[in-house]
Parts: C-alpha cells; structure tokens; sequence
C-alpha cells in the first residue's frame, strides 16, 4: 500500500501527517490556518490523496513556521509512500482556469527537488493569510518531497483565485505523476534505473 506517516516536533511547531496515494481525496486537514486548510483541501481533492493533517504551531507570532513545516511534512510523506517509485508515471502538467486566474504547473518526481515560481500576486494577503506563504509551501514540497517543481501563472488578479488556482493545479499535476503506468508498472521510470 503505497501509504505514509510523518510526524514533525520543532520547538515552533507540532505536525502530522498521513497519506494515501490510492486514494479518493478524502481530507481531514486542520492546521488552524482557515485560508491553508482550504488550500490543502483542494490539494487532496484534485490529487486524489487522502490526507489527515494536523498542525499546531507557534501562531501567535505567525502563520509562517506552520505553513512551511506543514509543506516539509507532506514532501516528507510523499517520498516514504513513493517508496523506490517502481512502475510511476513521474510527470505530470495542468493548466487550471478558475475564473480570471490561469496556472500552469508542470513537475518531475525526480529526487532532484528545484521549484520555479513566476506568480505575482496583487494582493499582501488573503483574509489574514499572507500571500508570500503560498511560495514558502510549495518551496518547502518540493525541497523534501524531491520534486522538480514548475509554477507559472499565465494571467490572473484575484489574489485568492490565483493562490487556489496554483494549488488545484499542482494537485492535478501529482495526481498524474503518482498513478502507475499500466505499460511499465514494474520499472523504475529512468535510464539510470533509480530515482
């Protein structure tokens, strides 16, 4: 079963997570940031992957340490459900519309983590939810869920339309990446014959 547990205790910040590739994207996702929740939720619907989260954090001074470290937990899960990725399709691309917002997101489940951001947002923040951090989740994922990560916003001006845009679309992308490949499900998708 291609499942994964990690939990994260820093002095900032308490994090759990659980992971099932196969899934349905189901969510349980509690992180006590109501505008990352939403986000995370979009992230296990339109991947597929069932995850239970749930983060306590130093929130009082802000929402930074519990965002980042919640991206570190889920990339962390990923690799251990991966496991030695035999028989993955390992890329994956969208290009997500969601009303005045278009972002492309292509990535490569390569263990070489790298992410490439060209979002600009309009806005300092959503709600209270500062925009910066939508960078920080998606460099923390790809940094330790070994991901070469691509995101690039084609147009888009609602602040909000454009953050749900970038994870619905990076949500679409892993779905892909993660599914076996039904004419190669029993190797590794490299010439080097490991990832």
């Amino acid at each position: 079963m291609r499942r994964a547990t990690i939990t994260r205790k820093t002095a900032e910040t308490a994090i759990s997570v659980e992971l099932n590739l196969d899934g349905t994207g189901q969510y349980d996702n509690q992180t006590g940031v109501g505008f990352f929740d939403h986000m995370l939720d979009q992230l296990s619907r339109h991947s597929l992957i069932d995850m239970t989260i749930r983060a306590e954090g130093d929130l009082h001074i802000d929402d930074h340490h519990t965002v980042e470290d919640t991206g570190i937990a889920i990339g962390q899960a990923l690799v251990a459900a991966l496991g030695d990725k035999k028989g993955i399709r390992r890329y994956g691309e969208c290009h997500l519309p969601m009303d005045d917002a278009q972002v492309r997101a292509a990535l490569d489940l390569s263990a070489r983590p790298f992410l490439i951001w060209n979002v600009d947002f309009t806005a300092p923040k959503i709600g209270t939810f500062d925009t910066e951090l939508v960078r920080e989740f998606f460099q923390a994922l790809a940094t330790h869920g070994g991901i070469t990560l691509h995101i690039d916003q084609i147009h888009g001006f609602n602040a909000h339309h454009v953050a749900e845009a970038a994870f619905k679309a990076v949500a679409r992308a892993l779905r892909i990446a993660v599914e076996t490949d039904p004419r190669k499900a029993d190797a590794i998708p490299s010439t080097k014959g490991a990832l």
